[in-house]
């Protein structure tokens, strides 16, 4: 949620635990959940939100492992589970993005205890990412993405047209769509505006509009015709409309 008249800055506000009896690709908030929200944030912000207040929506599917007969998902353990069948196919479930070292370690270590693996000391505590570099170095709007941004900058200072911002709203500029092209495996526009920029997450609204500019770029990119411009905003479209609050 934002105001935008008082200030470009944004926060993310939820969260829901509601079961679904069925999975669907992309899901979508229920009425119930955003009211929840917006009544919830309003418990502890100045001025009580609105849905105009609302940028953009999102929901995702959480699968848990179920324990006995109890149909409370929010009694639901977030923890993983790991199981070995008898054939040695290990299995882990559960779990967070949070907890992922975590789960990778617990899965290695039991693998190890099974002789499915040879017992070595764990590295994944400090085991650095791709793109990490000392947080003190600023690199702006760029700054997510690590060691690449000074990459990203290079691309721009080849290529300056890339630099101007794609919506007034956001900071997500030109070069950041040829780089998730080039080399984050980005091969539609959804890709780039939801999964690698996160500009539906940040603002359906900006993300919709500057869609067109970033369906081109992309289209130059990977040599794509302008009929794969044209199935692209579409699928686009209906899939953000998913993240424009409703009414």
């Amino acid at each position: 949620l934002t105001r935008p008249a008082m200030s470009r800055n944004s926060m993310v506000v939820g969260t829901t635990d509601t079961p679904i009896p069925a999975v669907s690709l992309e899901p979508r908030p229920k009425e119930q959940e955003v009211d929840f929200i917006l009544q919830t944030a309003g418990r502890y912000m100045a001025r009580a939100p609105s849905r105009a207040d609302i940028l953009s929506v999102f929901t995702g599917i959480r699968p848990l492992v179920k324990a006995g007969a109890g149909a409370n998902t929010a009694a639901l353990s977030r923890d993983h589970t790991i199981q070995i069948s008898r054939s040695g196919l290990l299995t882990i479930a559960g779990g967070k993005w949070t907890t992922y070292r975590k789960m990778a370690e617990d899965a290695v270590n039991q693998a190890a205890e099974t002789g499915l693996l040879p017992k070595r000391p764990c590295i994944a505590k400090d085991l650095p990412v791709h793109g990490a570099r000392n947080p003190s170095e600023k690199a702006g709007p760029l700054a997510g993405y690590g060691s690449d941004a000074d990459l990203i900058a290079g691309l721009v200072r080849e290529q300056p047209g890339l630099a101007a911002p794609l919506h007034e709203s956001l900071s997500i500029c030109g070069a950041q769509i040829v780089w998730a092209a080039r080399h984050e495996m980005a091969r539609t526009l959804d890709d780039v505006l939801a999964r690698r920029t996160r500009a539906l997450f940040l603002n359906a609204r900006a993300a919709l509009a500057m869609a067109p500019a970033a369906v081109r770029l992309l289209a130059s990119t990977l040599g794509r015709d302008e009929t794969w411009q044209q199935r692209q905003m579409t699928d686009f479209e209906e899939i953000a409309a998913g993240f424009v609050a409703p009414a």
